[in-house]
């Protein structure tokens, strides 16, 4: 009979390759920076280094080279099938993974992110929830992972959080204010954690606050998707201008963002996680949104949070309104709609 620890050691391996091979597709597509960023903390990853301490160069640049051996060896290979306990299950069947795995303390996703890339975990199962008709999978410490490894997926009404990926999504958060310190609203989040003190507490107390934020986010993103129309996702691939799909991508940000996460920041008067969701507010989202922003201002300045509400509900209906309207442009013109669909989202700001 095989063990919980060689059955855990036997996935992750399988599912390992698969994330190396959608690596090995998929790590060309970011500048040099943000890959070599990513590259360090996946390295932190795989080789078990605490958040604060400093990496071997030496080491780093001996695995960095190796690694991009193995993916130039993979480049041209499928997707396997895992093997789970003697079944042979497609690695993008989630159901069928899972209903194996969570029994054995083991939770498991693969699926279809941003720009098509494809994204494959296994992490020690921490808890399945039931919120409405969802269902949440919390997953905690990470046996296999990909290089962008984001800290919150929807698949249908199932979403998975991965608490080790947003943990160190807000380290590297963290990192960027500590190198810069402009960031005003992230000066005013960070000041509510203790980071001079106890990194680890601070950190702990900071994902237990932003875990929530990232599940409404997602809610956000499927409630999102019922009111669109069904071809949004085909608008996207066809977008021809590298900018409109930053753009389009952004309004469905915003839409769900005005639907779920900002509704129950607000409701629930979470300062320290409004303070942190205006500090990772892009370039793209604040030309957009650049109201809202005010709106937040205003809100940090004198306590006052109509502006701030009021900006949301308007901007719940104005987004999708946007929204709809670009898919109607899309479906009348197709593909060469591109610029038309730009020019309209430049002239709908709010």
């Amino acid at each position: 009979m095989i063990t919980n620890q060689a059955l855990t050691c036997q996935l992750s391996k399988a599912v390992q390759l698969n994330c190396d091979i959608a690596d090995s597709q998929h790590a060309g597509d970011y500048t040099m920076c943000v890959y070599l960023l990513k590259m360090r903390e996946y390295f932190r990853w795989e080789k078990g280094y605490h958040y604060t301490d400093k990496l071997p160069s030496e080491t780093l640049g001996a695995w960095l080279s190796e690694r991009e051996s193995l993916w130039d060896t993979l480049s041209n290979d499928e997707f396997a099938a895992i093997d789970v306990l003697g079944l042979e299950i497609d690695p993008f069947d989630n159901e069928a993974a899972n209903q194996v795995l969570n029994p054995e303390g083991l939770v498991y996703s693969g699926g279809i992110g941003r720009q098509c890339r494809p994204h494959f975990f296994l992490a020690e199962l921490v808890e399945i929830r039931r919120h409405k008709q969802y269902t949440l999978y919390l997953a905690g410490k990470e046996q296999a992972r990909d290089l962008t490894s984001p800290p919150a997926m929807s698949l249908g009404n199932t979403i998975f959080i991965r608490r080790e990926s947003l943990k160190r999504m807000i380290w590297e958060k963290v990192e960027e204010w500590n190198w810069r310190k402009t960031n005003t609203a992230m000066t005013h989040a960070l000041s509510y954690y203790d980071f001079d003190t106890d990194t680890h507490a601070a950190l702990e107390a900071i994902t237990d606050q932003e875990q929530d934020t990232v599940l409404r986010h997602e809610i956000g993103e499927i409630e999102a998707g019922m009111l669109l129309d069904e071809c949004w996702h085909s608008m996207l691939a066809a977008m021809t201008l590298p900018k409109g799909e930053i753009m389009i991508r952004a309004i469905r940000d915003h839409l769900a963002d005005c639907i779920s996460t900002l509704p129950n920041m607000l409701a629930k008067q979470r300062d320290a996680s409004l303070h942190f969701y205006f500090g990772q507010f892009n370039a793209m989202r604040r030309e957009l949104f650049p109201g809202l922003l005010d709106a937040y201002k205003q809100w940090h300045d004198n306590g006052i949070l109509d502006p701030l509400e009021n900006k949301v509900l308007q901007g719940r209906q104005h987004w999708l309104d946007v929204g709809r309207h670009i898919t109607d442009i899309f479906q009348t013109s197709g593909p060469q709609s591109s610029p038309d669909i730009v020019a309209y989202i430049e002239k709908n700001i709010l």
